[in-house]
């Protein structure tokens, strides 16, 4: 028992319970403590001991136990994550015989954090995809049925794998390409409609609402539905509406014709043509360059057919007041151009032709309208002898007035206005040694007008040239008497 003792001395020497035991020792010297009585103290305090060690033992081998179960959970869990996510060469396990538990632990425990982290981004991904997909495929379902992204997604949990993840991203691509090919086809059909709509005077929203309420649905959240039965019917509604422009087209284009030869034959007013000005100009384009709101609306047809009837009942009473107008115009033309407008439409005769219903106003209308056609060109072509013969005539009058001048004898006095009668005299002097060239030129042209047109020129129903030589002859005898007169 005194090796007992002195073993436990010898493991304690050096310590704190080395000391104390020296301590004890000192005090059984003092107090005659027997060597028994100091071997059973040692025993107690042996077993003591060791109780003391079995106790930390057993809770250090519960703590390894522990951390043995805690490693391997977190191990299978790290594994399971990596099976779910497709990570193969994420983790690699440290060697137990190296590394301690605690090191273990210490190494596999942000793995699990960073594999769950990814798990929860992983399973955001897969979401928002789902959630994409889901979203496309209501737009292009005939029904509008939303599938069960749910339970899908949970059925996701299982396989959150980069490669899955690559497979709803290639679909979610394929889908977002056919959604977009489908979208662009159906607002380019909205704008169709609603342009043909615009055009046509037709409301637009019960037209596409007749084919699916979401197309007329402004929203920013809205989809609008682009399922092949939607696309099928705005074509269908296109094909219908382009039938109905073309349709209108041909009656407005009809009835405006009619408008037209009721305006001309009844002379309407600007005002009256003025409301439909826009049409005319507008039914001139092609079908697909008549754009404009309202343009084709049934009211605007229906306008256009009243006035028609309007026009229709006013054109017999008028009739003949509109041949008496531009039998007027063709003289009054006649008249500037100085010629002889044709006796045949003379008023004397077309009214007792017209009141007795031997003529068709609409015909005997006609044949003034030719002649005024007639009688523009010939004015047209006289225009410049025409100008000539007024210049000439000017000059005759100045020279008149040059005459009556010279005549008076106050002419050169002091008197109001005396200086501009100067003046004037002064140019009549000059023009009026312009006037045998003018005449001579006049002459000229004359005849190289009739001789283009095989025909004489007539003014005032006497033929120019006439007039010309025998005022040239005339003007000639008046020289030579002043010559004779100065002699």
């Amino acid at each position: 028992m005194v090796g007992v003792g002195a073993g436990l001395g010898l493991v304690m020497e050096g310590t704190s319970c080395g000391a104390l035991l020296k301590e004890l020792q000192q005090i059984w010297a003092e107090v005659g403590e027997s060597e028994d009585e100091k071997n059973k103290v040692l025993l107690d305090i042996e077993r003591e001991c060791l109780e003391v060690y079995r106790r930390k033992v057993d809770d250090a081998n519960r703590t390894r136990v522990q951390l043995h179960q805690s490693v391997a959970a977190k191990e299978a869990e790290v594994a399971s994550l990596m099976a779910t996510l497709g990570e193969h060469k994420l983790y690699m396990k440290k060697d137990k015989g190296i590394v301690s538990l605690k090191e273990q632990l210490a190494a596999v425990v942000p793995v699990l954090e960073n594999l769950k982290c990814k798990k929860e981004e992983r399973i955001k991904q897969f979401s928002d995809i789902r959630s994409q997909i889901e979203k496309i495929r209501f737009e292009l379902s005939e029904y509008n049925d939303q599938g069960d992204s749910e339970s899908s997604l949970a059925e996701d949990q299982h396989d959150l794998s980069t490669r899955k993840l690559n497979s709803y991203q290639a679909q979610l691509r394929a889908l977002q390409k056919d959604k977009s090919e489908r979208l662009r086809k159906v607002l380019e059909y909205i704008n169709e409609v609603h342009s043909l709509c615009g055009v046509l005077g037709i409301d637009f929203g019960p037209t596409v609402n007749e084919i699916h309420p979401s197309l007329h649905q402004n929203g920013v959240e809205q989809s609008r539905n682009i399922s092949n039965s939607t696309l099928d019917g705005l074509a269908s509604t296109i094909s219908k509406l382009k039938a109905e422009r073309k349709s209108r087209i041909q009656k407005m284009r009809a009835t405006m014709e009619s408008l037209c030869q009721l305006w001309k034959l009844m002379d309407s007013p600007e005002e009256e043509k003025r409301q439909f000005s826009k049409v005319m100009s507008i039914l001139i384009l092609p079908e697909e360059g008549i754009t404009s709101s309202g343009v084709l609306s049934q009211e605007l047809i229906d306008k256009m057919e009243a006035e028609v009837e309007r026009l229709a009942k006013l054109k017999t009473s008028r009739l003949k007041d509109i041949v008496m107008k531009r039998r007027r115009e063709l003289e009054e033309i006649c008249q500037n151009a100085h010629i002889e407008p044709d006796v045949s439409t003379a008023p004397e005769q077309t009214d007792a032709l017209i009141d007795s219903g031997l003529i068709d106003p609409s015909a005997l209308l006609a044949n003034i309208e030719s002649q005024i056609l007639k009688a523009k060109e010939e004015s047209l072509s006289r225009k410049d002898i025409m100008d000539r013969i007024n210049k000439w005539i000017a000059a005759c009058d100045e020279e008149a007035w040059l005459e009556e001048y010279n005549q008076d004898p106050k002419r050169y006095s002091a008197g109001r206005g005396a200086h501009i009668n100067l003046k004037r005299a002064e140019k009549a002097r000059i023009l009026v040694t312009k006037i045998p060239s003018m005449v001579e030129n006049l002459i000229n042209r004359t005849f190289a007008w009739e001789n283009a047109r095989s025909k004489p020129f007539l003014y005032d129903g006497g033929r120019l040239i006439s007039v010309l030589e025998e005022y040239r002859l005339s003007r000639q005898q008046k020289e030579e008497e002043k010559r004779r007169y100065r002699v």
